[in-house]
């Protein structure tokens, strides 16, 4: 359980005193996971400096900054999360379908930030990495390994980068300024988002440098604790905020794209909170794998499939939704081009505020919101009723796909017309197929699939793979997010 993150004590005392003094040349603490979760915690002094710090630098104080209160144009947290809720003229459903927006963390603008400390923090803390002999991998399909790489950056280290070669060239951009040596710091694996295996493969050749650590979001728990945490309770403060004018809301749904099955963690917050909650994981409809033990590629970037992550809680998701590349590149379209957005503006008569909230939904913010619209009409929910998701990252990351998808959607001319087809197809046509409640018998085999990735290939003890079948394991995990906090105060305290 050690290379899966989970330590709650220190194992190497020397590591960790390396670390402490790298940490003390650099001014460098850490924040807690309950800091994160409520930055009206942080202490005032560091908020005030922040002030004076500018988000997209590698600035040990950023590391406050990973959290979802950073509102737009300011340096300030908010009370909370930025979010907007998208009018019935889009969705097509009476039910409040919002959006939680992940643009505004520090240095990468999209949540996978947040993942990457959740992941780096315990081992820090429990002398189980050394910034300065080891290296950081940080596996991805494309977010993750840039929030890795930005947290190393700050600790004057080594991060290495793994990514499928047909992601975004948006990300490839930032990882050459961001890295400390591109050339060998940036692994480009074969494939598009469903090539996962590659990425594991390409850990595995690297996992035998000792120097280098692998810090896999596939089955590292720190991922879905700090999300169950962090985006789970800025979730909820959303939610109370929205009561504020309509006290008998009630939160029917959640839906997460699956990916690394971090953030889907922040259902199982809601669900503990909010009884009438459905968890809805989303994949893409090109490779169904939890709704069909299906395969494919797509262009859904940010969704890694054609495997179960390990720290995906699968008897606790209740539905799963597929949804096609083909209308999250139409609509990442329509939203972001000269074009799509005259149309929304003159014959939509969407005003400068919708649009600008549009942009801040990338491929896979679109993906969940679809899948919140199919839900919201799968259950016939009314103007009472709330489907939240959240927007990991903006379009901004997928500027250079527009031309790409407009030569092969639309030959090569995106126009009115085709803006109108869009907005008719992808949003007002929006059905309630390749959409199902899970059984306990669905539950199960979308379980037992995990089975070929993590026992046959990757060598976890089947005993360790069955514990997470039983609910009471994933209560259990809880535990150490005080512990890891507690470890955090004290390893600060040395510093």
């Amino acid at each position: 359980m050690a290379k899966l993150g989970l330590e709650d004590k220190v194992v190497n005392e020397e590591v960790m005193n390396k670390t402490i003094g790298r940490f003390k040349e650099r001014n460098i603490k850490l924040p807690t996971f309950e800091e994160l979760s409520d930055p009206s915690i942080i202490p005032e002094e560091i908020k005030k400096a922040l002030k004076n710090i500018d988000p997209n630098e590698p600035h040990p104080l950023n590391l406050y900054r990973i959290n979802w209160y950073n509102q737009p144009d300011s340096r300030e947290f908010g009370d909370t999360p930025y979010y907007f809720e998208l009018p019935k003229e889009i969705t097509g459903v009476d039910a409040k379908i919002v959006v939680m927006s992940g643009a505004f963390f520090p240095m990468v603008q999209c949540h996978k930030v947040l993942a990457a400390y959740g992941c780096l923090a315990p081992r820090l803390i429990t002398g189980q990495f050394d910034p300065t002999e080891h290296k950081a991998i940080w596996p991805s399909t494309g977010n993750y390994c840039r929030g890795g790489v930005a947290v190393s950056r700050i600790m004057d280290c080594h991060g290495v980068a793994i990514l499928p070669e047909e992601m975004s060239q948006e990300r490839f951009n930032w990882l050459e300024k961001w890295t400390m040596d591109p050339e060998n710091d940036i692994f480009k694996t074969y494939g598009c988002e469903s090539n996962v295996k590659e990425i594991y493969d390409k850990c595995a050749e690297l996992d035998k440098d000792e120097h280098n650590i692998i810090f896999n979001q596939f089955c590292e728990f720190g991922n879905t604790l700090i999300h169950y945490l962090c985006t789970g309770k800025a979730l909820e403060n959303v939610f109370n905020d929205l009561k504020k004018t309509n006290p008998n809301l009630k939160l029917k749904g959640f839906t997460s794209a699956t990916g690394s099955a971090g953030t889907i963690s922040a259902g199982d917050y809601l669900k503990d909170h909010f009884k009438d909650c459905k968890i809805v994981a989303v994949e893409a409809a090109e490779c169904p794998t939890l709704l069909n033990n299906g395969f494919g590629g797509h262009n859904i970037q940010g969704i890694g499939d054609k495997h179960i992550p390990y720290v995906h809680n699968v008897m606790s998701t209740d539905n799963v939704a597929a949804i096609s590349d083909v209308s999250t590149d139409s609509l990442n379209i329509l939203f972001n081009s000269k074009e799509g957005i005259k149309y929304l503006k003159e014959q939509k008569g969407f005003d400068d505020e919708l649009i600008k909230n549009l942009s801040l939904m990338g491929l896979s913010s679109i993906c969940n919101v679809i899948a919140a619209i199919k839900t919201a009409k799968y259950y016939e929910l009314t103007e009472n009723d709330v489907v939240m998701t959240v927007a990991t990252d903006p379009a901004t990351m997928y500027v250079t796909e527009i031309p790409k998808k407009i030569d092969k959607l639309y030959a090569g001319k995106f126009d009115e017309f085709d803006a109108a087809e869009a907005f008719g197809e992808h949003l007002k046509a929006v059905k309630t197929d390749l959409y199902s409640e899970l059984t306990k018998i669905d539950r199960d085999r979308i379980f037992n699939l995990g089975y070929y990735t993590w026992v046959e290939q990757q060598g976890v003890e089947l005993a360790d793979f069955n514990a997470r079948k039983d609910l009471q394991f994933w209560k259990d995990l809880k535990r150490f997010i005080p512990v890891w906090n507690e470890m955090i105060k004290e390893f600060n305290s040395k510093i």
